[in-house]
């Protein structure tokens, strides 16, 4: 196996879904596009952009939830494929965005997060099994005595804790992170957060860490990605894009975060766009923002910008920025 200083690298994704149209055609709905990226190891990748823009796609397609249409996906220097993905899925895992539907209503906890143990065969007797499951109800801080109570008995952030302990229970090197905090109130995302950040100090495990909110993304993340339309359109360090953000829509997405002090958010200006989002069946030839950036000209109609290194690692595909 090739050794290499990336742990996930992504080049040039796809996932097409084909949509029915009239009675024997289909269209291409263009979820993904070719969206490439790399994270290091214990390094956490933010993904941002608005709903529908594709992000939980590319962590469902990642492990192989979706088949993807296009591109490739090495996992730690190995190249991921049909055959080879069941022996990773021990590697790879998942924390879903709805901790209310993603669990199963009729399994107490010790049997949710014991479940990856059970299949994947980690254990020698049920006296090490118990063992496994109350050390990882530890680690993300659940009591001993909630492991016979069932998911309804738990509050959202204490059943997103089940879903991150049911994640850790293989020792995964890789976790997609898919809005794991956007269901729950705001006291609650902050510990679900920290209790995130922890277990990658303890663990030295890597996240893709999928988001509405830029300032959740940009406290626990070292870089990240802006997507559009199936497309990433910007990708730099944490700090450097919240200081300097370049691309167009990744201004728009900045000037929506709210500032706490009311003298400053008075002086600053909201960048509106105009139009609305084109649909993924139909997308606009060219680069995708276009139909709604100020600065679009001919060029950006004919020809659809690739990411380029405007220094520092900070890339953007923008012709006019």
């Amino acid at each position: 196996m090739a050794s290499s200083e990336y742990l996930v690298e992504v080049k040039d994704l796809k996932e097409y879904f084909p949509i029915k149209t009239g009675f024997f055609g289909t269209t291409p709905l263009k979820a993904v596009d070719g969206v490439s990226f790399n994270i290091k190891p214990g390094e956490t990748l933010g993904l941002v952009g608005e709903s529908g823009c594709g992000k939980t796609t590319v962590g469902r397609t990642l492990l192989r939830l979706y088949k993807p249409t296009g591109g490739e996906f090495y996992f730690d220097g190995q190249l991921v494929d049909d055959k080879n993905i069941t022996d990773l899925r021990r590697q790879m895992q998942m924390v879903f965005q709805d901790p209310y539907s993603s669990l199963n209503p009729r399994m107490t906890v010790e049997d949710i997060i014991g479940e990856p143990l059970d299949v994947h065969k980690l254990y020698s007797n049920k006296a090490e099994r118990r063992e496994k499951i109350l050390h990882l109800m530890e680690l993300v801080g659940l009591n001993a005595e909630h492991a016979t109570r069932y998911a309804h008995e738990f509050s959202g952030g204490q059943r997103q804790r089940i879903g991150i302990a049911r994640a850790l229970a293989v020792n995964p090197r890789f976790i997609v992170c898919d809005e794991p905090v956007s269901a729950l109130d705001v006291s609650i995302q902050a510990q679900v957060i920290n209790m995130f950040e922890d277990l990658q100090e303890k663990l030295g495990v890597a996240y893709l860490f999928i988001a509405h909110d830029l300032l959740v993304v940009h406290h626990i993340s070292q870089r990240i990605a802006v997507m559009y339309l199936g497309r990433i359109v910007e990708i730099a360090d944490s700090d450097e894009l919240n200081t300097h953000p370049i691309h167009p829509y990744t201004l728009s997405l900045l000037s929506a975060v709210p500032i706490p002090d009311p003298k400053i958010a008075k002086e600053s200006k909201r960048i509106i766009l105009d139009g609305d989002v084109p649909s993924p069946m139909h997308m606009p030839t060219g680069c995708p923002f276009r139909t709604r950036c100020r600065y679009a000209t001919e060029h950006c109609a004919q020809e659809c910008p690739s990411l380029t290194d405007r220094g520092n690692g900070h890339m953007v595909a923008c012709f006019e920025k």
